[in-house]
């Protein structure tokens, strides 16, 4: 066997037993695990002998380099985009008070299939659901021109329909009235109208008053999911009774029941809601096709091809605590690692993004499972923490910041507050408190005094300069109007990067009085 061919069959016969190798996870998972060597081997250039082992270490790479998935955290940042954008609220408000009656061409339903399914949604929910012309053309603009919002609405619903269920179920309110949040608030917990009407209800100070819902400056209960489901249910229920039908008591839920008694005059007595409805104001004569629209499309989502995002968590992933001391949010975000626009997503209620310890009131907490456990072994030091941050940050802004730290941002188009905070290194509850911010909304153009997370730090040290040896050297001391390169013209063979080289010099300023090594 020549040579040649020898080598040609060694080569093979590695080839081989490298591809039948079996594909194993090349980082270990036990600290302690060790590679052994069973015969002589070659690592890194280095003879290995048996009588070896290595140590296997865990690549600290593994750690530190790891990235969030691109996709999953645009994904992530719409979602909390959503949760603070009013512009669906803006949108469900609009189409409510400007609704036009006038027939829309949409041939995926024809009149007769939705006769049939009105039919049958009318067998089953005390509302008056019956056809006419008018509904029929409501639902069908909503369903040409309101899909993604309705889209958006639907997946948002998973959160807050099981709370209304509940609390409706509790009441004696029919179920499917959890469709009147979306005609009022189009979900948004914070969501405020233009004459001051707030929360998923969207209660008016003094209605809310005599529902016991507190509002202070620290907290409106109005936006608070439970505390004004229950408020709306007992109105609702007492509208019912007066009037003893639920379409009425929808109408008198938005524009009063006074004006709801007003169109019952003028139209001679009626008491149906379409035969009243012409005598109503302008938005409570949208109000009721609006909610039944809206019932008809969630009932029938499947049938229209609706495929609703489902939210980050659902209502029954989440739990409460009550809180016994004063706590901010961003507090609880640090403790948890949640997110703050998720906290602020789950406790609205808190208008400052804190939560106060006032006697004889009780406020509760709402988390993801998952840190309820972590929150409340931890409590003693949770709140440990946050009283020394609420005293430290009781000293007046001039003793805090100095004014060259304070900057202002222009909002630009995207931003919402916990984008701007983790920007700055800054809490949510500061730029509000900074800037007189009520609540999270926020205006593009609008500008934000901005203290940075630096503001109190030491300067930095002045890098030492090194020393230049210049024993037995030739220099010279720079006189005015010297430059490198007029410098390097009196030294024969001498270049400007010589004297940048000998004199440790980076840059081309001099220094009148500098003396520079003009020799190697």
């Amino acid at each position: 066997m020549t040579l040649k061919t020898f080598l040609w069959a060694c080569s093979c016969v590695f080839v081989s037993k490298a591809f039948s190798q079996t594909k194993t996870d090349s980082i270990p998972q036990n600290n302690h695990s060790v590679i052994q060597i069973t015969k002589d081997s070659v690592i890194d250039g280095k003879l290995i002998t048996p009588q070896k082992s290595i140590p296997a270490v865990i690549d600290s790479s593994r750690i530190k380099n790891i990235e969030d998935l691109p996709e999953a955290a645009a994904l992530d940042k719409k979602w909390l985009d959503e949760l603070y954008s009013n512009a669906l609220f803006d949108t469900v408000y609009k189409s409510v008070t400007e609704l036009k009656y006038e027939p829309v061409y949409y041939p995926q339903l024809s009149t007769d299939t939705l006769k049939a399914r009105l039919k049958r949604l009318n067998a089953r929910t005390p509302f008056n659901v019956e056809y006419n012309p008018s509904l029929e053309s409501v639902i069908k603009n909503y369903l040409k021109h309101r899909r993604t919002s309705l889209e958006r609405l639907m997946g948002l619903s998973h959160f807050y329909f099981p709370m209304f269920e509940q609390e409706f179920d509790n009441q004696n309110i029919p179920l499917e009235m959890k469709y009147l949040a979306i005609v009022e608030s189009a979900l948004k917990p914070r969501a405020r109208s233009r004459v001051g009407a707030t929360g998923l209800w969207q209660f008016m100070y003094g209605t809310g008053k005599e529902h016991d819902l507190d509002v202070s400056s620290y907290v409106d209960d109005r936006s608070d999911p439970i505390k004004s489901t229950t408020a709306a249910a007992q109105y609702l229920g007492r509208l019912y009774r007066i009037f003893g039908d639920w379409d009425l008591a929808l109408a008198a839920y938005n524009s009063g029941p006074g004006n709801v008694n007003k169109a019952i005059r003028r139209s001679g007595g009626y008491k149906n809601y379409w035969n009243i409805r012409q005598n109503l104001p302008r938005e409570t004569a949208g109000y009721v096709p609006a909610f039944l629209a809206t019932m008809y499309i969630f009932e029938y989502a499947k049938e229209h091809g609706f495929k609703p995002e489902r939210p980050a968590f659902q209502y029954i992933e989440t739990d409460t605590v009550h809180v016994r001391q004063m706590i901010s949010l961003d507090h609880v975000s640090e403790a948890t690692g949640i997110k703050i626009e998720e906290l602020q997503f789950l406790n609205p209620a808190y208008k400052l993004d804190i939560i106060p310890k006032v006697d004889g009131k009780t406020y509760v907490l709402r988390l993801p499972r998952e840190a309820i456990g972590k929150f409340v072994s931890n409590e003693e030091k949770i709140y440990a923490f946050a009283n020394a941050e609420f005293n430290q940050r009781e000293k007046p802004l001039p003793q805090l910041f100095k004014n060259d730290t304070q900057i202002r941002y222009r909002v630009k188009n995207g931003d919402y507050l916990g984008k701007i905070a983790r920007k700055y290194g800054v809490r949510v509850s500061q730029i509000k408190r900074w800037n007189g911010l009520r609540s999270n909304n926020l205006k593009i153009g609008q500008r934000l005094t901005i203290y940075p997370r630096n503001h109190g730090a030491a300067p930095k040290p002045e890098a030492q300069k090194k020393v230049v040896n210049t024993e037995g050297k030739q220099t010279y001391v720079v006189k005015p109007g010297d430059s490198l390169w007029t410098i390097s013209q009196k030294f024969s063979g001498v270049s400007v990067q010589n004297l940048k080289d000998w004199n440790d010099i980076s840059g081309n300023k001099l220094k009148i009085g500098m003396t520079l090594v003009v020799s190697k």
